[in-house]
Order: C-alpha cells, then structure tokens, then sequence
C-alpha cells in the first residue's frame, strides 16, 4: 500500500476521474436509454407473452368447455335419434301384424265361404244324386210291381182307395 501511495499522482488521478464521469455522462447520454428502452421492450414482450398465454388458456378452457358441451347435445341428440328409430321399428312392426291379421283374417272368411260354398254345391249335388238314383231305384221297383197284371190291379184298386173325392 505504501507503493501505492508513493506512485500516486493527483494529476493523473483527476485525468482518470474526469474520464470515468465522461464515460458515465456518455453512458448515461447515449447508452442508458437504449438499454432501458430494450429492457423495457423486452419486459413488455415476456409481459405480453403471459397475457397471451393467459388467454390462451382461457381460450383453451373456453373451447374443452363449448367441446364438453356439443359433446353432451351430440349425444343427446343421439340417444334421442335412436329412440325415434326404437319407436319406428316398434310401430311399423305392430303395424305390419296388424295388417297381417287384418289379411289372415280375410283370408280365413274367405276360406270359410269357399268352403260353405262347397259344402253346399256338395250337398246339392248329394241331393241331385241320390233323387237320380230314388228315381231309378222307383222305376225298377215300378216295373217289378207292374209286370205282374194282378199286382197291377191290386196297385189301382189300392190307389183308389186312398183317392179322397174332392
């Protein structure tokens, strides 16, 4: 320290502090703007990188939020379609046997007067049968009864008896 103080010159140390507040004075002049004004961009650049980051999360929240919800009327709106379908399918098949018993039924009636008609052109064509063979059945026992000239007379004499007179 002694050295110090045996090499020191005042001259040389006015010099020396005239050129650091010089060097402060430019700083502050010409540098010390420049570098807040970049500082200060540079704040507002990370600030506004954080508000955007804000409302891009809230955005984001916004979105899951509106997704969340066309999600739930999605499948609303589903739940009801296939209920719709469910109702469809059950009316068209309670219709479908509806006209199913409507056409069973009309084909059972049908069927029933096809065969009454049957039925009744058999027993008449019966009927037509067995007064065909009544008739020839008469014939044979006429003849048997009228070839015989005694059972001819007695026939007559018998008819007349059962003749009333009017």
């Amino acid at each position: 320290m002694e050295q110090l103080l045996e090499n020191f010159s005042l001259d040389l140390f006015v010099k020396q502090t005239i050129l650091f507040l010089l060097i402060i004075f430019l700083m502050v002049k010409f540098a010390w703007k420049p570098i807040m004004n970049a500082l200060n961009e540079r704040e507002e650049g990370i600030q506004g990188a954080l508000d955007a980051a804000k409302k891009a999360k809230l955005d984001m929240q916004n979105l899951q939020a509106d997704n969340e919800k066309l999600l739930k009327e999605a499948r609303a709106e589903r739940e009801s379609m296939l209920k719709e379908a469910r109702e469809m399918k059950t009316k068209m098949i309670d219709d479908a046997k509806a006209e199913a018993k409507v056409e069973a039924d009309k084909m059972v009636s049908q069927a029933q007067a096809a065969i009454e008609a049957e039925r009744k052109s058999a027993i008449a064509d019966l009927k037509g049968q067995v007064a065909a063979l009544s008739v020839e059945i008469a014939e044979k026992v006429v003849k048997s009864e009228l070839t015989n000239k005694g059972k001819q007379l007695e026939l007559v004499d018998e008819m007349l008896g059962n003749a009333t007179l009017n």
